[in-house]
Parts: structure tokens; sequence; C-alpha cells
């Protein structure tokens, strides 16, 4: 009998990565990215919408990084020229030749373009990209010297104008950029670019077409390529049905959230490479609950095809609890990341900041909690219903990951990060499928308080205890005790009211094998 305990049990969830404010400072910092040097990865590039409460001036803040998130310098406002007319939703990017290139709208309508070669200590004055009313650009950039596109910039937005089309830009310099097109023809007006490149320079883009009506909720994904540098697209303007979670959350604040897509390619040199991934936020349709869930998608074959959707989070279905505004990120060695706000293990009213992660794919995930505490969302008074920002994101350096968030802890919104090492999100996969192999899987949510689930899994049918215990060997309760069928198990342990903050164990006998798994109880 072939028993493999250790690639699901007896590791506890890791510490939490230290967090830190990353530019400390009295202005609020929302809507947060960054992006890392293609050249030089120690060099990270991080920009917010940046909002002068007393004022009502809205600006980019520019964040920058040398030594791979260890300290950062920057400014609240990006200096380029006019700065009068600078008005946020900024999309950023770093070229091969390491200039830093940032977009944004203005306060008259129109996209608008900086450009940085001294690392976003001075910028250039702004450059048109387009006049229409548009949404928040997105940005990516060819640095692959193999492409005969190599060092061309684009930038992909939505116009907001009847039909709603997705339009795109490139430059070669920052100097100057091509006039926007449409790469699509919407039926439903489009929301939310998304564009980034494959290893093999082809183009892809995503948006969300939404309901005609208020609140617009995303009603299916589309999705784009383009082999020849941005000139002409092959088009599927419903490649994913999905429902969103566009609306108000009445009990964090009054917040807006969002279904928009989040999209990345796998770009290095594993059996996976050039399979393409979206993320979105989805509820009332399955695999998600009637509470917002994060659902993912993959495509093996430049976005022809799509894997049915993945819910990626260990909590149960329709248990109330809430995820929302996900960003993905796949790391050097393939694996996939999903950071995303979470409140499974917190009030109603609060959030948390947590990491999903895949390391074969999207067929199994594990979980890791990214923040050091919780806080209480709240809208940004003045700004639109419900606003605190849109969206989060992360990147890795040299098997390190590096999330960004806002997170006003401080009784105002700044942008918040970790660096977190990659060997230390032991992978804890959660078997969607019954095994063949003898498994006691990690407990979640973990942390927790008061309840959790432990899941186990049996290659066949024999008699099964499940109890735990404290660090003192002391017993705590039994979860079962009793003859179980081959297949997955779960049991939930619900903390007494008596029981202090602190590690706990429990313990699978079957089969004449004895598993150990830690879990965090934190009240």
């Amino acid at each position: 009998m072939l028993f493999v305990a250790a690639v699901y049990c007896a590791s506890a969830q890791p510490a939490v990565a230290p967090n830190q404010r990353i530019y400390p400072s009295a202005i609020a910092q929302t809507e947060v990215f960054v992006v890392r040097h293609p050249g030089d990865p120690t060099v990270l590039f991080s920009s917010a919408n940046t909002i002068n409460l007393s004022s009502g001036f809205i600006s980019e803040g520019v964040y920058v990084s040398t030594d791979a998130g260890i300290s950062w310098y920057g400014n609240d406002t990006c200096t380029g020229a006019p700065i009068v007319f600078h008005k946020g939703d900024p999309g950023i990017s770093i070229d091969k030749d390491g200039r830093f290139h940032l977009v944004r709208l203005s306060s008259q309508d129109g996209l608008y373009a900086h450009v940085s070669t001294d690392r976003g200590k001075t910028w250039s004055s702004q450059t048109t990209v387009g006049i229409e009313r548009q949404d928040r650009a997105a940005m990516t950039t060819d640095a692959f010297p193999s492409s005969p596109f190599y060092g061309r910039t684009y930038t992909a937005y939505v116009e907001l104008l009847p039909p709603f089309p997705l339009k795109i830009s490139w430059t070669s310099n920052g100097g100057t950029w091509t006039a926007p097109f449409s790469i699509n023809a919407p039926v439903q007006r489009s929301q939310g670019a998304e564009i980034t490149m494959g290893p093999d320079s082809t183009l892809y883009a995503t948006w969300a077409g939404v309901i005609p009506q208020s609140p617009f909720t995303e009603d299916f994904l589309g999705f784009a390529r383009s082999s020849n540098g941005g000139a002409a697209w092959s088009v599927t303007e419903n490649a994913i049905d999905i429902n969103g979670v566009q609306g108000i959350i009445a009990q964090k604040g009054n917040i807006r959230v969002n279904g928009l897509p989040r999209m990345d390619v796998d770009r290095s040199n594993g059996p996976r490479r050039g399979w393409i991934y979206i993320v979105t936020g989805q509820k009332g349709k399955s695999p998600a609950g009637n509470d917002p869930d994060i659902v993912f998608y993959r495509s093996t074959d430049k976005g022809i095809s799509w894997s049915s959707g993945t819910r990626i989070t260990a909590d149960a279905v329709n248990n109330g609890k809430v995820q929302y505004f996900p960003a993905i990120h796949v790391d050097d060695g393939g694996g996939i990341n999903v950071l995303y706000y979470d409140d499974r293990n917190t009030s109603s009213d609060s959030v948390g900041v947590y990491l999903s992660r895949s390391t074969d794919g999207g067929v199994s995930w594990s979980d890791h909690a990214v923040s050091d505490r919780h806080f209480k969302p709240q809208a940004i008074g003045g700004l639109g219903q419900g606003y605190q920002g849109d969206n989060i994101s992360l990147t890795s350096v040299n098997g390190t990951l590096i999330p960004v968030w806002m997170d006003n802890r401080t009784g105002m919104y700044q942008i918040w990060s970790a660096r977190i090492p990659i060997s230390s999100l032991v992978s804890v996969a959660r078997e969607r499928n019954v095994a063949e192999q003898y498994s006691l899987h990690q407990n979640y949510p973990n942390p927790f308080n008061p309840a959790t689930t432990i899941r186990f899994t049996l290659p066949v049918s024999g008699h099964v205890e499940l109890s735990v215990f404290d660090l003192l060997g002391r017993h705590i309760a039994m979860l079962t005790s009793e003859e179980l069928s081959a297949g997955t198990h779960e049991r939930v342990f619900q903390a007494s009211e008596g029981m202090a903050s602190g590690v706990y164990l429990y313990k699978l006998t079957s089969l004449g094998k004895i598993v150990l798994g830690k879990m965090l109880l934190q009240r």
C-alpha cells in the first residue's frame, strides 16, 4: 500500500510575512499596481490613484524599489506636465530599455502618457494617446529579444461611447503613440480592459461584456489575440460565460466591487509555457456560490478554448463569506498566484488579504494569509458611489512574491505590501476527486475562528478516528470515530469559547497509520 502523507499533512500555515507601507503619506493611495523591470527584476515600479482628501486633487503615485521590494522611494504625484490636468487611473509598464511608462486619465477627456528615463524621478510632459472619453487603460511590453516587435509598449482601454469597444495603441520609444483603433465590435458594452503578452510575443486581451443597465453586471468575458504586433486581431466576443459581482457590498461600508477579469500568461520555461489564465469575481452561477467568489479559467491553446470555471478558495461554498478584487501573477517557476480580499476569518464588516497558489496549472490550490491584520473597508466620499479603488496587484522577484494592496488600517487608504518567499508557501493540495492515496489535508480556513474544516482521503474503506489535541497532548475533541468508505471526507471542528488562541493538532488514525496536522486558532 502506498502511503504519501507528506504532500498534505504535518505542515502548519506559514507565518504571515511582515507587512509594510511602501510610501507612508497623508495622501490616500488606492487602486494599486506593480510591475518589474524585464531586464533587472530587482527594480519594481508601483502606482496608484492618489487623492488629496482636503483639496480633492487626484493624481498618480510613483513608487520605486531597486532592491526587490525591501525599500521604496517615490512621490504621490506624477510630475509630468501639466500636473493640473492629471486625473488618476494609471496604467504602468517598464520596457526593455528600462523606461518607465505611465498612462492616465485627464480632467479633460482623453488618455495621456508620460515616460521616465531615470526610474521615476522625473517625467516627460504628456503625450496624447487618444482623445476619447475612456476607462482605465492597461499596459504591457514586448521584452522578448527574438520578437520582431521587441521593445514595443502597448496600452488598451475601453472607449466610453457606444458601442463601447476595446481600443489599442502602442509606442516604441514613449515619445509617440499610434492612433488608437478598435479591436472589437461589441454587441454589449465592453468594460475592464486587460492586455498581456505570451512568450512568443502573441498579444492577448480580455474584457467583460456587461448588461446594458445599472449596475452593469459582468455577463461574459470577451477575448482577443494578435500575432502581428496588434495590427490584426482574432476576436471572440463571448468566450466565457460568467455572472459577475459588480455592485455594492452593504456590510463592508457600502463599497463598490466588480467582477472584471484579470489575466496573465505562463512565460516560464516549464511544461505549461504559453498557457493563459484568467480570474474574475463571480456569484450566483456555478462554480461560484451565492456570495462573491473567485473563479479561475485556463486556456492551453492561445485562447481558442477554455476550461470550465474553478472556484479556487478553500472555504465552503455558500458560507456567506466574501472574496473580491482578484489579481493574478505567474511567477518564473510557472506557479499561479492569485491575490484577493477575503473575510473568511473575520467579521462581515472587515476583510484581510489572502493568496491562493497553484503549481499544477490550476488543478489544485493552497491558500495563504497575506495581511497581518484585518481592516474595515470604507468608501471614499466624492469619488462615485462606494469607491475605494477597483483593483490590487502582485509580481515576483527571484523567488519572492511582492503583493500590493490598499488598506485603511491607519485611518486612510495606503499601499501595503509584503515580501513572501515562494519556498515558504507549502503546497497543500485540495483534491477534487477520489484519490488513490491516504492523505490528511490542511484544515481550512487556517488560521480560523471559531470553525474550520478538516478534509482527509482514504484509498479503501475502514475505521477512522479524527481527533483534536493541544500542544501538551490534552484531548480536545473527537470529530469522528466510525467506519467510512473510500474517498474524501470532511469534518468541521468548532472551537469552544474557552479555547485560547494558539496552535492545535489534529490526528487522523486509520489503516494502521497515524498522521498529524497543525492548525492555528486566532481569536
